[in-house]
């Protein structure tokens, strides 16, 4: 097993860096991202979607040392776009009607069958503890 070099754990590459009193150490990660190394100059320009440059927002500070500019802009689809469509899919079935009272009666049938394998085992398990019992007294 190797450990990484550096001093620091393999745990610190996942960690936000910190602020405060309780920062990391600011120890490089095991192992190097993949990406840009190099933070962009400070009088960067931001691309607009027509591919003309303009500077930063005033009042905005520049982004942090890590070199993210955020996620590229995005193009909405063009208005009324859809997928096309190639199949039309069969308007859904009736479902049969339902025999409420035949419903009740099934299930009072089930519950009754239930009910009786419940109190066969009850009366077998009181004959063998009985039976147990009976063993240990006499």
């Amino acid at each position: 097993m190797t450990t990484p070099s550096g001093g620091s754990t393999p745990d610190d590459y996942w960690r936000r860096p910190g602020t405060g009193a309780d920062a990391v150490p600011d120890h490089p990660p095991a192992t190097p991202p993949s990406g840009p190394t190099n933070p962009p100059p400070s009088g960067h320009t931001i691309p607009s979607p027509s591919g003309h440059t303009s500077p930063p927002p005033s009042g905005h500070a520049d982004p942090a040392p890590s070199g993210y500019a955020g996620p590229p802009p995005s193009v909405p689809p063009p208005s009324g776009w859809r997928p096309p469509v190639h199949l039309q899919p069969a308007p859904p079935r009736r479902l049969p009607p339902q025999d409420m009272a035949d419903l009740d009666a099934a299930e009072q049938r089930s519950q009754r069958v239930t009910y009786g394998f419940g109190a066969a085992v009850g009366v077998v398990l009181v004959v063998l503890v009985c039976l147990l019992c009976s063993r240990v007294i006499f």
